[in-house]
């Protein structure tokens, strides 16, 4: 889960990680009152989850409450890349002296962290890498260990900062990797981080990505969930326990195992574009196919108005062929006339030929059966397209 930069300032401040005073408003008066709080200079930053902000405009400085009010009048309802504006931040102005940059991210080429610092900030870190790589402090960690103080010292030297920062810097990094393992992040990064014309290291803006599999430990990230922008599809199956990724195709997808249905998109994909069709979504039902987990994968589906038929592409293993069948036969009776869209049913595995006897006696009006994934496809594919 991606944070709002408010969302991001907002966690960093609770594990001591220095910030500037920030408020969100969803008007433009409730931008100007939080602007007369503050006093002074204020910046005004629309909260989308997109780079390039303010090239686009959704960054402006405001010299005072009534400049607050009219530059987030501006900035609201914005487009910025497919992303309307429904808040601003008002962040307290700071006079920077100098920028910098910090990033703790997940490895998963290396199986570790990732620590990424450097004296060059306030730019694209990519653009720093190609034109300043010696600026550029790239060290892993080990999660069995993390990061000490003598680490942290270590890594913000490569990084060419001022020796005059070095232990403020190794503090926020410090703080900034508590807080990456206490909310179970996969990404934290700070850009600026900025030295102030008082010498204060402070956070000025921030990227945070939260790992969902974690959730289970962090009740309090529901509270972050930006429930207007999510998708009301992926919603519902995230409340019935569903790996579900919407895509924008025809044919309906269902699998066991992350693996099988990332190979059934491919497949389907490759079949699709004979008929001018493609994968509708990304649906694992993991290693149980009950009948109540088929029919809340199929009720999630078939409630996608883009969905004109769908291919269930189950292999037997640990839950056989024969449940997976009884699963869709009570699936389908359970969902009666909600089940409208032709269904090609692909079994192989474990127990297969009584999984397929046990569909042919259902002789379900919707359901065809095919012995192949590239034969069973191809059926899906075509059966869309009509």
């Amino acid at each position: 889960m991606d944070l709002f930069e408010y969302q991001a300032r907002d966690l960093f401040e609770s594990h001591n990680i220095p910030v500037l005073a920030g408020a969100v408003a969803t008007t433009a008066d409730e931008a100007a009152q939080a602007a007369e709080v503050m006093g002074g200079r204020v910046v005004v930053k629309a909260q989308v989850k997109i780079g390039g902000r303010g090239k686009a405009g959704g960054v402006k400085v405001a010299e005072n409450a009534a400049d607050a009010k009219e530059k987030a009048s501006a900035i609201l309802g914005m487009d910025i890349k497919g992303h309307i504006v429904h808040k601003v931040m008002i962040a307290q102005a700071a006079p920077i002296a100098e920028e910098y940059y910090m990033a703790i991210l997940l490895d998963r080429a290396n199986r570790n962290f990732l620590v990424m610092a450097s004296v060059a900030g306030g730019m694209e870190i990519e653009e720093v890498a190609h034109t300043q790589p010696e600026k550029l402090a790239r060290v892993g960690i080990d999660p069995n260990v993390g990061i000490s103080s003598e680490l942290a010292l270590e890594i913000v030297r490569q990084g060419q900062f001022p020796s005059s920062v070095e232990n403020d810097v190794a503090d926020v990094l410090l703080k900034l990797w508590a807080a990456f393992v206490a909310e179970d992040a996969t990404l934290m990064e700070i850009n600026p981080l900025v030295k102030t014309d008082d010498g204060r290291i402070i956070a000025l803006d921030g990227k945070v990505t939260l790992d969902d599999s974690a959730d289970f430990r962090h009740p309090d990230h529901e509270a972050l969930v930006d429930s207007s922008a999510a998708n009301p599809l992926e919603a519902a199956a995230k409340a019935k326990g569903l790996n579900y990724v919407k895509l924008s195709g025809e044919v309906g997808i269902i699998g066991n195992g992350a693996g099988l249905v990332m190979s059934t998109l491919d497949v389907v994909a490759y079949a699709g574009e004979k008929y001018g069709v493609k994968p509708a979504n990304f649906l694992d039902i993991g290693g149980g196919a009950s009948a109540e987990v088929m029919a809340n994968g199929l009720s999630i589906i078939l409630g996608d108005p883009e969905v004109k038929s769908v291919f269930v592409n189950v292999f037997g293993g640990i839950t056989a062929c024969d449940a997976v069948a009884h699963g869709i036969v009570q699936a389908l009776a359970m969902l009666g006339d909600k089940a409208t869209k032709p269904i090609v049913v692909r079994l192989d595995g474990n127990s297969v030929l009584e999984g397929r006897r046990i569909l042919n006696e259902a002789a379900h009006p919707l359901v065809q059966q095919l012995d192949t994934m590239d034969s069973a496809a191809a059926k899906a594919a075509e059966l869309a397209a009509k």
